[in-house]
């Protein structure tokens, strides 16, 4: 980040990626723009706002468990939901239920929407929907997930960042209030 020493790097607000103008390609200077301190080109005016990345992620129902989903690459014990980047005119729920079908390989129907959450680590916008999934056999998007685990909603442990707060206000709906786990726990 421009005009910031070293040490102050590590405190600021992350910015991605940017560094110089997409436009003109000066060296990008942190300043107040839309209220917030953002970078900004001292030069053409460019702002980069950084606004949060939409995404949806599903909790997956199946006969009183939960499916939860391995990432090819990922550590052994990090399990999670089925989630991913909203499409150009796709809306959230459409969005859920398509991932569901790409990752899992079969049909499902939304049991309702659970809530909006920020991921600020990874300059994300999480819309959280639980999906009740068709009978069938489970297949899964290999180049994406090698695992999956059904696990009996009771013995659900919730992350407390990304999905994790989705998870947790689901399981409550339930009856169920466990603590936040760190994600990673095992979840068996």
């Amino acid at each position: 980040m421009a005009n910031l020493s070293r040490s102050d790097r590590r405190t600021a607000p992350s910015q991605g990626d940017f560094q110089y103008c997409p436009r003109c390609r000066t060296e990008l200077a942190l300043g107040v723009h839309g209220g917030r301190e953002r970078l900004g080109c001292p030069k053409c005016g460019f702002v980069h706002w950084r606004n949060p990345v939409p995404v949806v992620g599903a909790i997956v129902e199946r006969a009183g468990r939960v499916v939860l989903v391995h990432g090819v690459g990922r550590p052994p014990h990090w399990y999670g939901l089925v989630a991913g980047f909203l499409e150009t005119a796709e809306t959230p729920e459409e969005c859920a239920l398509r991932e569901v079908k790409e990752e899992l390989g079969l049909d499902a129907t939304t049991g309702g929407f659970i809530g909006i959450y920020p991921f600020e680590r990874l300059n994300q916008i999480i819309f959280i929907y639980h999906v009740l999934l068709s009978a069938g056999e489970i297949t899964l998007a290999a180049d994406e997930l090698d695992d999956y685990k059904e696990m009996p909603i009771e013995r659900i442990k919730p992350w407390p960042q990304g999905t994790g707060p989705g998870l947790r206000d689901w399981l409550a709906t339930r009856g169920f209030h466990p603590q936040f786990a760190d994600f990673g726990t095992p979840q068996d």
